[in-house]
């Protein structure tokens, strides 16, 4: 009983001069920077509906620019993201991208309404949705700074080998391509350029 006692401090204690403890905090670090990160997405979806409407019950014609906002938001809502899968992650990348371009050009189209940029509830909105795209970006840069240390980290030595023993592999990130076309939150100009008055004659 002694002996399995001092062979198990013995493993615990290699193991944690292995790096296994590491690995595991690393690896819990990654997944609740992932868990923020899909957090701060599902609050810009969840602005999108109410952002829709108000837009319609002034621009109602602009049917083609409302659709492919709101097909954006339902496409987003039927993914079943896997974060530790390369091809899955890069598919979800692509579908918020297409989200943010199709909020650009709603809130171009809005340009062209002074009545609906003067809403109060439509400015609340804009609001929210420039905070979202900040949280977005500052969650995003959070988790491709823990997805690369996590991924350092089990490729130096000796951790690699623990890494290898139990199974931890490199974990994807967020790809240059898509992160070119992410990083940016969509182009809402909210104010900085004041628009003209509306004509009172």
């Amino acid at each position: 009983m002694g002996l399995r006692a001092l062979l198990l401090v013995f493993v615990l204690t290699l193991l944690s001069g292995c790096g296994y403890n590491q690995i595991q905090a690393k690896d819990e670090a990654t997944k609740a920077a992932w868990s923020e990160v899909l957090n701060q997405y599902k609050r810009r979806a969840d602005l999108i509906p109410n952002l829709v409407n108000t837009v319609k019950g002034y621009a109602a014609q602009e049917k083609e620019v409302l659709i492919r906002v709101t097909e954006a938001r339902a496409k987003v809502g039927q993914m079943n993201v896997n974060a530790e899968d390369a091809a899955s992650l890069a598919a979800f990348q692509k579908a918020q991208g297409d989200l943010s371009q199709a909020l650009s050009r709603l809130m171009v189209v809005t340009e062209n309404y002074p009545n609906l940029k003067s809403d109060q509830s439509f400015r609340d909105l804009q609001a929210q949705l420039e905070g979202t795209e900040n949280r977005i970006t500052v969650a995003r840069g959070r988790f491709i700074t823990a997805v690369q240390d996590y991924n350092t980290y089990i490729r130096q030595f000796p951790q690699n080998f623990t890494a290898k023993m139990f199974g931890h592999k490199e974990k994807p990130n967020f790809t240059v391509e898509n992160e070119a076309q992410i990083s940016n939150a969509p182009s809402v100009d909210f104010g900085a350029t004041a628009p003209a008055p509306a004509s009172t004659r």
